[in-house]
């Protein structure tokens, strides 16, 4: 039941009852209404700038956890990165150099990726610069992983084909050093014994008695067998693969023929003095990737530690060669 309202009237001084309109009454709940919905769209509106709805606190929780995931996943990577860098360090310095191949030019192994629109989609976000660094870090990383896996599969044939290139090197003198009549002439600069100028020689002098067995210090296989090379008479190459090459010059008698395969230790030829020479001598080359290099680095196989001092002493002493 409504209430009945009075009001004062001071020109009667009496009380009257007060009669609302149905337009008043209307007028005056949308008032009440209208005070209301605004209060309510400024706390509503202040709710949702200051306080967190439960499904944004859950959001919240969950941004908070992936950023968490990717500095862990950031820092795995980094220990992942200093195991590679280990791993290529080893390769470079230990496999590679085991096996005589080339190393991966730090260029190769650490290049970079280019585009700077590569990681645009991860550009907006509240943790744009964290995802751009990770996501770049795991690129790098999938790279040099894939360059050393290649690399390994590399060292692999190399292991593969390291017995091969064990038989293959010259790693033996090329005639017993019991049949030595005198000391070897060395490799380097010596005065050539018939136009007596200072010249290179680009390999050993071994004087033996003519008919002496000269040996194949490796295997492989006969690329020449004649006396065509001016200087060297009778002369034999052997190609070893690798990059290896030996020669035989000044023979008195080639016992192989071209395109002969030949194992280490099998009989060559004999000592002689053909060619460009002054006495029956057997002159022997080793020559690596088309470079003539010193055979004295070359007869681990052969020759006991006190045998090989001696046999490095002789070869340095500054004499006349034979050829």
């Amino acid at each position: 039941m409504s209430k009945i309202k009075y009001k004062f009237n001071t020109k009667s001084l009496t009380y009257e009852k007060v009669h609302t309109t149905w337009k008043e009454r209307s007028l005056k709940f949308l008032s009440y209404l209208a005070t209301g919905t605004v209060f309510a769209t400024i706390t509503i509106i202040l709710a949702y700038k200051f306080l967190d709805s439960p499904k944004e606190k859950k959001l919240h929780r969950e941004i908070e956890k992936i950023q968490l995931e990717y500095d862990l996943l950031s820092q795995k990577m980094d220990m992942a990165q200093t195991v590679l860098s280990d791993l290529q360090d080893r390769d470079n310095n230990i496999y590679r150099v085991i096996f005589e191949a080339d190393p991966i030019p730090s260029s190769i192994r650490k290049a970079g990726f280019g585009g700077s629109e590569r990681y645009k989609n991860l550009e907006g976000f509240e943790s744009t610069e964290l995802m751009q660094e990770t996501s770049k870090k795991l690129d790098v990383l999938l790279k040099q992983l894939y360059i050393q896996s290649k690399s390994f599969d590399d060292v692999l044939k190399l292991a593969k084909n390291k017995e091969q290139m064990l038989n293959s090197i010259p790693a033996i003198m090329p005639m017993n050093i019991k049949n030595l009549i005198r000391q070897p002439g060395g490799f380097g600069w010596r005065t050539h014994p018939i136009y007596k100028t200072q010249e290179m020689h680009p390999g050993m002098d071994f004087p033996a008695a003519e008919g002496t067995p000269v040996y194949a210090t490796g295997d492989g296989v006969v690329a020449t067998a004649d006396a065509m090379m001016q200087g060297y008479g009778n002369h034999v190459v052997i190609d070893h693969s690798f990059g290896y090459q030996t020669l035989y010059g000044h023979l008195s008698k080639i016992s192989v023929r071209p395109g002969q395969k030949i194992k280490r230790g099998e009989l060559v030829g004999l000592v002689g003095s053909t060619g460009l020479s002054t006495a029956p001598h057997l002159h022997y080359e080793v020559i690596k990737n088309n470079q003539k290099v010193n055979p004295i680095n070359f007869y681990y196989n052969d020759l006991n530690p006190e045998q090989y001092q001696q046999m490095l002493q002789l070869s340095q002493q500054s004499t006349q060669s034979f050829d």
